[in-house]
């Protein structure tokens, strides 16, 4: 036998080696496949992530979603009657949730993993609507679940869902501002409300001042709020809060503050009423979902010794320093104001002087009993 019918031979008994092989691969793979479909569910196992304390979805919601495809009692049944890719495709529709994946471990539990939409920003629209977004730009509903204390953003000029490019770059410019926000502990304590002016700029009401920080576009964004702070800091506590009326910070490496007024008195005045009738429509219309979120009851944001205390702590590069923040100046309390004793207009009467004394004490008891002067401290003397 020659060489090349030996090759030929040994080539076809290997390729007949490697057949076997692997038919028996297959027969052995699903047969595994389905001894581990004959086994039952054992348990579930619900994990929530991608948000930090808002929860608008939670482990009952997954749950009532797997019951839909399996039952009422999905543990104890067996694993093929589990539909895994339709299961995460249900999940996925929810608006709440980003990402989905079921699949069983080797406990033959079933574990779900479940990546939740975290929203960023609060957004009310000039037409009285309301809605999240979050990190992508995605619009979200309101939840009946829980309402997120968020920075919010008023006066955005639309309401509908299919948003033109204008809007859609507006609404990326909130979505980078309050995450800014978010990042700085102070600055999320300090301002209460961003207004979306008609041009599509933003101006920032603080909770202490009274004043109007006018921001502009989202354009340096780390340098605007740098300026905002550094003001706080070297301006406001030596000047007080109510000086300044308004803040610009649109100007490149200076802040325009404007002092103060007449003319601001009665602007404030407007559009303090203003704010309160926007409110209270809002309260009225979104009754269920606490939007008494404007009056916070985190007592830390709403401490203004806190803001103080923030304003004024060490910031890298502030060694040497020599300005001093603004002493407190007393103010003289007013002196408490007695009421002037009543003398009473009599006629002299000729009778003995005990007479005269009981005439006098009945008298004196209806005049007390209208007049009620305040009470006063007798003098020394009268110990």
């Amino acid at each position: 036998m020659d060489v090349k019918t030996k090759n030929k031979i040994r080539n076809i008994l290997v390729g007949i080696w490697w057949a076997a092989t692997g038919c028996a691969a297959v027969v052995l793979l699903v047969a595994a496949v389905k001894k581990k479909d004959a086994k039952l569910c054992k348990g579930i196992e619900v994990n929530i992530s991608g948000v930090s304390t808002n929860f608008f979805i939670d482990k009952q919601d997954v749950l009532k979603v797997i019951s839909s495809f399996t039952g009422t009692k999905p543990i104890g049944k067996p694993m093929d009657a589990f539909n895994l890719a339709a299961m995460e495709s249900a999940l996925k529709k929810d608006v709440w949730i980003q990402e989905a994946e079921l699949f069983f471990d080797n406990n033959d539990k079933l574990r779900v993993e479940v990546e939740e939409r975290e929203p960023v920003a609060r957004v009310f629209t000039t037409g009285g609507g309301t809605f999240y977004i979050d990190s992508s730009n995605m619009m979200l509903p309101l939840s009946e679940k829980f309402s997120a204390r968020l920075p919010v953003f008023t006066g955005f000029p639309t309401d509908t869902k299919v948003l033109s490019k204008a809007d859609s770059s507006l609404l990326r410019d909130v979505r980078n501002i309050s995450m800014k926000l978010q990042s700085d502990s102070f600055l999320m304590a300090m301002i209460d409300q961003v207004d979306i002016t008609v041009q599509r700029n933003f101006e920032m009401v603080p909770k202490i001042g009274g004043q109007v920080i006018i921001f502009g576009n989202a354009s340096d964004l780390d340098a605007k709020f740098n300026k905002l702070l550094q003001f706080y800091k070297k301006v406001i506590m030596k000047t007080g809060w109510n000086r300044y009326s308004i803040i610009n910070l649109q100007y490149k490496n200076q802040v325009v503050a404007k002092i103060r007024g007449k003319d601001d008195v009665s602007a404030d005045s407007l559009r303090t009423r203003q704010m309160m009738e926007i409110i209270a429509a809002n309260a009225a219309k979104y009754a269920e979902d606490t939007i008494t979120r404007f009056k916070q009851d985190d007592k830390k944001n709403n401490d203004i010794s806190m803001i103080q205390q923030s304003i004024q702590r060490d910031e890298p590069g502030d060694e040497g320093n020599d300005e001093t923040p603004a002493q407190p100046v007393a103010v003289p309390q007013a002196k408490p104001v007695t009421a002037a004793p009543v003398k009473l207009a009599t006629k002299p009467v000729q009778k003995p002087a005990a007479v005269k004394k009981k005439a006098v004490t009945e008298k004196k008891k209806p005049v007390i009993k209208q007049q009620k002067p305040k009470a006063t401290m007798p003098s020394a003397n009268e110990y």
